[in-house]
């Protein structure tokens, strides 16, 4: 039987506004299910259960009073620990910030609750979202909800994982090296890297940088285009959100859902395992030859290419240790205890660069940046999988190699998402089955620059196409993670490594 937790944002938003759904009643049965299975993955942590049993009955007071709702009305949300909620704690997996509580809320989460979001709780992050293994000191590793014992990914982990087992209808999360895509990918769900300053970000380190985003996450293309909707605004807090002189651009949200009608056959399609570069383990190659082929008959044409993304690796390299620098040096040097080894690592390696190592890092990724437009200008769409390798055990805290050959650095397993990153073009990750290891497998979706109602479009199109296939969003059982131990109780679960 389907409880009001399984159904879509969408379906549940439709059925709120008919008076056919009580929000109170979806709120209710979303607590349940956190109850029944939170245990076995842990993926929401600080939870605010009064205040949002409050405005669920204010949701459900305005729906009978027959008042124009907003958006997202009476529809529970999950707010990454990387994100400020106002009374709730936030915590950044850090124990520097371990009781923390925010007296107001970031603007993005101050957006959702003037959407009529429902924030109820904080989804589990790596310490300051460093390192794409959901795990730290504070609230303890997070599973995947196909197999426990492996990894969800990170850094939007809490997030993808909740939403995998219907614990809430839509999460948040964000994005520098994959941070939305790549734990999309391992748990099955859809997360989604938007343009730089279409959801304005206060906490970007280097406000004039695209790396870092916040972005939607949800069970299907429809539910992430919803958050989106609500997330996107202009606001001169963020120097990459765009304006006109005191013309505010109005009305954006409406290109993003409901999701754009697409036409696949007259698309061009460019098909890549690694972009040339990145460290594609056997089994993704396999698994995405399978989809890119079936994907490939829907397009009006399709090559296996890419765009040269040569001297990228470094190039990310050296920009991500300068905004590490940025914002986790001075911890570093005073409270080096208390910073875990990713973090470590990166300030330790920014260090080491010089200021000509960065102005070669800043004019590769302009090289890059103009490599892609003129592939786009050949090519509407390029896909690849969302991640280089199937999920992996949260013991290890990063592939030290991949099919027998050692990584560069502790997140160079990150590549395929972070090429992407550098351009500023918007990504999708779109569930499509299993592996052949039984755990899910995403496929990464690129689009133009400034293309994000487009590629979303484009993903809904695939979606679509296989939906009742084997490539369609695989759903973890919820009866195993009913009956499974705690994770916070297994050996190593509260660490950093």
């Amino acid at each position: 039987m389907t409880e009001p937790c399984d159904l879509s944002a969408t379906e549940a938003r439709r059925l709120i506004g008919r008076k056919a759904l009580s929000p109170v009643e979806l709120l209710d049965s979303c607590l349940e299910r956190i109850g029944e299975v939170n245990h076995a993955v842990n993926a929401m942590v600080a939870m605010d259960e009064d205040r949002a049993r409050a405005t669920a009955k204010e949701a459900e007071d305005a729906v009978m009073r027959g008042e124009e709702l907003p958006p997202l009305h009476g529809l529970p949300v999950a707010i990454k620990d990387l994100q400020e909620t106002a009374g709730l704690r936030t915590t950044w997996g850090s124990p520097i910030y371990r009781d923390h509580i925010p007296a107001k809320d970031g603007a993005m989460v101050a957006n959702l609750r003037k959407a009529g979001g429902i924030v109820l709780g904080k989804t589990n992050v790596p310490e300051f979202g460093a390192g794409a293994n959901t795990r730290n000191v504070v609230y303890g590793a997070s599973g995947n909800p196909f197999d426990p014992t492996r990894s969800c990914a990170g850094s939007s982990g809490g997030s993808a994982v909740a939403l995998a087992c219907d614990m809430v209808p839509l999460a948040t999360g964000s994005d520098t090296g994959g941070s939305l895509r790549n734990p999309a990918a391992f748990c099955g769900i859809v997360g989604y890297r938007p343009s730089a300053g279409l959801v304005p970000y206060e906490r970007r380190p280097h406000g004039w940088s695209v790396l870092s985003v916040l972005g939607p996450m949800g069970r299907d293309v429809a539910d992430t285009s919803l958050l989106l909707a609500a997330q996107a605004s202009d606001d001169p807090i963020d120097p990459l959100a765009y304006t006109l002189h005191d013309r505010p651009v109005r009305g954006r949200a409406g290109l993003f859902h409901p999701p754009r009608r697409i036409d696949l056959g007259s698309l061009r399609l460019a098909i890549t395992a690694d972009f040339g570069g990145a460290p594609t383990e056997s089994i993704v190659r396999e698994a995405f030859a399978r989809r890119a082929a079936a994907i490939a008959d829907l397009f009006g044409a399709a090559d296996e290419t890419h765009p040269d993304c040569s001297g990228a690796d470094e190039a990310f390299e050296v920009l991500r240790a300068a905004q590490f620098l940025t914002t986790h040096a001075e911890k570093v040097r005073t409270r080096p205890q208390d910073v875990g080894p990713n973090v470590r690592a990166n300030v330790e390696e920014g260090l080491r660069y010089t200021l000509e190592d960065y102005a070669r890092a800043a004019a590769a990724q302009t090289v890059l940046y103009k490599r892609f437009q003129d592939f786009f200008a050949r090519h509407d769409v390029i896909v690849s999988p969302a991640i280089t390798v199937s999920p992996r055990p949260w013991t290890e805290l990063y592939p030290k190699e991949i099919d027998g050959k050692t990584t560069r650095t502790y997140f160079h397993w990150l590549a395929l998402a972070y090429y992407v990153t550098l351009t500023g073009h918007p990504a999708v990750a779109l569930p499509m089955g299993l592996d052949a290891k039984g755990m899910p497998f995403g496929l990464q979706i690129v689009g133009p620059r400034g293309g994000d109602a487009f590629v979303l479009g484009v993903a809904a199109a695939i979606e679509e196409a296989f939906l009742g296939t084997e490539f369609a969003r695989p759903v973890p059982d919820l009866a195993k993670l009913r009956a499974a131990p705690a994770i916070t109780g297994m050996p190593g679960a509260l660490g950093w490594d």
